[in-house]
């Protein structure tokens, strides 16, 4: 079930009676440790609710070319696909797709991806016998496109024949087909490699009820470990936020909450990591002090006193094995490449990823980032505003490639 782990599948839902069986699909796609995030037509509405996919998929809804938070929601799904499923695909969709007419966000996000494409067909008999769908699908299928079923059994209205939608066991197994095949013989380009990642923002007590913390979500980092795993390592993911984690057999995830706790997870796991992405928003200070009971309002503005946190990849970079790639992180506001710059000097890591948090849909809470990777040797690689998963894409090819330089006997990559 590993290839379907961290991987991040577009699950488009058109309109036929069918459309309550994408539930399914959804689910168990979920379950496979795929992160899903679904597209409805109009149509699809009309026979399933939306909010029913909002609870079951690993994101909410999306349903329009022009309602969304994004200037441009086709291209961020997909850019950002693994694979894209359509389940069921109607004779309209099948010929929309055939001829490249974007009638919607489902159709648009098909022709603006390069990912592999899975469409299971729905429909009644005499549309599916029909000369023009059956060229439809045969040119689809020419093009890569994998078509799962139909099947012969009822449809709607009572009849039975040719026409039926794939069960949705089947239809998952054909995506974990599609995904496996995609990764290669020798299951990705990550494959025998242990990445060690940290999320989310940490959370330093002053009493039972109130912490100093910061408003990272975590979501960045759970990329750079659902990318990982989708191609082959070895993942160990040190969060504080689990619940949003990425799952699946090649991905462990460790809870932590402050910074004395992610230090002690991370140089723990870190030995044996070929490569550290160290995203987490670690805090800088914590309180000397913590009350052990709430504080009060009525008692007063309390002195709370801070001491510095164990700077954790400071001390990764002084211990690290030199085969080893280390990866920071740095969340700005002001002066980017400078302060990026003076870090990874200062910390003695191979790459810092920096990103100013005060720019519109940047880094803290949003589902996209805009970076600029920085590496030692003085290199640049800009990634604009774009899908965190696609961000983590372009960290993780740069990690990669700083890999392969550390364990070439030349030190370089020949």
């Amino acid at each position: 079930m590993g290839s379907l782990a961290g991987r991040r599948i577009v699950l488009g839902v058109t309109g036929g009676v069918a459309a309550y069986k994408a539930v399914d699909v959804c689910r168990r796609l979920v379950d496979a440790g795929a992160h899903v995030a679904p597209v409805m037509t109009k149509g699809a509405q009309r026979f399933v609710g939306r909010a029913t996919f909002d609870a079951l998929a690993s994101e909410s809804v999306r349903t329009s070319l022009f309602d969304e938070d994004h200037p441009s929601p086709h291209t961020l799904l997909g850019q950002a696909a693994d694979l894209v499923v359509v389940c069921p695909a109607t004779a309209r969709l099948l010929s929309d797709y055939r001829t490249g007419r974007s009638a919607d966000l489902l159709t648009a996000t098909l022709l603006a991806t390069r990912a592999p494409v899975l469409v299971a067909p729905a429909m009644h008999t005499e549309m599916w016998e029909q000369p023009s769908v059956a060229e439809n699908v045969a040119v689809l299928a020419d093009r890569g496109v994998t078509i799962v079923g139909p099947v012969d059994g009822r449809l709607a209205g009572g009849d039975s024949g040719m026409g039926r939608l794939a069960e949705p066991a089947d239809i998952v197994a054909a995506a974990h087909e599609v995904l496996a095949a995609t990764a290669g013989p020798d299951g990705g380009d990550l494959a025998g490699t242990r990445v060690l990642v940290t999320a989310g923002g940490t959370r330093e007590p002053i009493c039972p009820v109130r912490f100093l913390g910061n408003r990272s979500s975590g979501r960045q980092g759970h990329a750079l470990a659902a990318e990982a795993a989708s191609r082959g390592a070895v993942v160990d993911c040190v969060t504080t936020q689990p619940g949003t984690a990425p799952v699946g057999p090649g991905i462990r995830v460790t809870a932590v909450d402050t910074a004395a706790e992610m230090a002690e997870a991370v140089v723990g796991l870190s030995a044996e990591a070929d490569v550290v992405l160290m995203a987490a928003a670690v805090a800088d200070f914590r309180p000397v002090e913590v009350a052990d009971r709430k504080i009060k309002k009525e008692g007063g503005i309390p002195e709370i006193r801070l001491e510095p946190t164990v700077d954790i990849l400071a001390t990764l970079g002084r211990s690290r094995r030199p085969d080893q790639v280390l990866v920071g992180f740095a969340a700005e506001t002001d002066d980017l490449r400078q302060n990026a710059a003076a870090k990874l000097r200062a910390k003695g890591v191979d790459l810092i990823v920096a990103n100013d948090v005060s720019a519109p849909g940047v880094g803290f809470e949003h589902e996209t980032n805009a970076v600029v990777v920085l590496d030692a040797a003085g290199g640049t690689v800009e990634v604009p505003l774009a899908d965190k998963r696609e961000v983590a894409r372009a960290v993780v090819n740069a990690a990669l490639a700083r890999l392969r330089t550390n364990c070439s006997p030349n030190g370089d990559d020949t």
